[in-house]
């Protein structure tokens, strides 16, 4: 089983991208979770999602705490009191921040041993004309896991959310996904 929590605030996508990922992996046959954990609902609060995807039907039904991925959309988050990001992260796991500074400026600001990648999603989003980088960072992740595809990832979106702004979406996953060098 593969266990990823995002770390984002409200209104930056992170319940919305941990759902079409699991979307996308049920496509290909995958038992699946998503779902957020927030207190009251307000922009800009820190909030949590999870995904679980296995090849196996998911019996655990609670949040994730010792992930093997993490995903973080905002990267003030990382300097927030109130949230720890890298809580549970296994050794092996990954860190994956949306982030113009380097994986060694992460480690000494996070003190995560693992495997750190970052991405300036936000400067990609940007770049072909999208308004938030968690699409960017939904197809960054999409490349680490491998398994799922592009194509089905894309499915899902479209499903989602229809025609509505569908091209400058597809194009923010595309650049994730092109941004990373290879699947884990």
């Amino acid at each position: 089983m593969i266990e990823i929590r995002w770390h984002g605030r409200g209104g930056q996508g992170a319940k919305t991208v941990s759902q079409i990922l699991a979307g996308a992996a049920l496509r290909r046959g995958h038992y699946v979770q998503a779902f957020p954990e927030y207190g009251p609902e307000r922009s800009g609060a820190p909030v949590k999602a999870f995904t679980r995807l296995n090849t196996k039907e998911i019996r655990l039904h609670c949040s994730v705490y010792e992930p093997d991925i993490v995903v973080v959309l905002d990267p003030t988050l990382l300097h927030a009191k109130e949230v720890r990001v890298t809580e549970g992260l296994k050794r092996q796991g990954v860190l994956l921040v949306n982030t113009p500074h380097s994986p060694e400026e992460i480690r000494q600001q996070t003190g995560f041993m693992g495997k750190i990648i970052t991405l300036d999603a936000e400067a990609l989003a940007r770049s072909v004309g999208a308004r938030f980088s968690n699409v960017v960072m939904l197809g960054a992740l999409a490349r680490l896991l491998g398994d799922i595809s592009l194509e089905d990832v894309e499915r899902e979106f479209a499903q989602t959310f229809g025609e509505k702004a569908l091209a400058t979406n597809v194009a923010a996953l595309r650049a994730g996904f092109s941004a990373l060098e290879a699947p884990l």
